[in-house]
């Protein structure tokens, strides 16, 4: 399976997972808080639909060759959130339903030459479009795990786990975000490292699943840490 192929693969399993998730959500629990600072289960199911729109737009730039970014500001970005999470519950499942199957048709339709068409993230990045299903495959994954009705990274595909650890660290790295870490799933042969000049690394052990659980920001699970407590993190994503 190419890379594209499989990254495709996550984003799909992941956006049925997310479905399924918030289909096991009554209509009155949309209004219950998540773990995501100030955002309802309303605003995080939002989010998820106007993301699959957003990277749509990127999908729509690579096919024609005309720039269409995911938002015309992060504050648009906010603001839309913040409208949708006022929509009725029904119209919201509806959101995150189109907007998902929009998604996956314009990557079905996309020309093979277009994948490699450059775009831009949110976060002003320049990445191919080939990039975007990988963009989607996180968000979808993680929240929903965010729902809080049971989604878990126990459910991730255990090669999804691995390139999550190898994206979260790899972007730590790029920025010069601390603390250093080295990260040594127990149930893996690789080791993930994020190197800050001048600073002694943490090195934190446990399984793959809970090493990324933690380094995203949704806890700690069953790790430890050499030098005694886990380091704090701020949250991913």
């Amino acid at each position: 399976m190419t890379e594209l192929a499989q990254r495709l693969e996550w984003a799909r399993r992941g956006s049925a997972y997310f479905a399924r998730k918030l289909a096991e959500l009554r209509d009155s629990e949309f209004d219950e808080s998540t773990a995501l600072a100030g955002w309802s289960r309303r605003h995080l199911v939002a989010h998820v639909g106007y993301n699959a729109r957003a990277i749509a737009r990127l999908v729509d730039w690579a096919a024609t060759g005309v720039e269409n970014p995911m938002y015309a500001s992060p504050e648009s970005r906010a603001r839309e959130i913040e409208e949708g999470a006022t929509l009725s519950v029904s119209a919201l499942r509806a959101l995150a339903e189109h907007a998902a199957v929009h998604l996956d048709v314009s990557w079905r339709d996309l020309p093979a030459e277009r994948w490699q068409h450059e775009v831009r993230t949110a976060q002003g990045r320049v990445v191919p479009c080939s990039e975007t299903p990988w963009m989607r495959a996180r968000e979808v994954w993680i929240h929903a795990v965010d729902l809080g009705n049971g989604g878990s990274f126990v459910d991730f595909p255990p090669e999804f786990v691995d390139a999550l650890l190898a994206d979260i660290t790899g972007l730590w790295q790029r920025k010069g975000q601390g603390p250093a870490l080295l990260l040594r799933p127990d149930d893996r042969d690789a080791e993930h490292r994020v190197d800050i000049d001048g600073q002694t690394p943490h090195v934190v052990r446990g399984s793959a699943v809970d090493l990324v659980r933690w380094i995203s920001g949704r806890g700690p699970g069953r790790l430890k840490a050499d030098s005694g407590d886990l380091p704090e993190l701020g949250r991913w994503l």
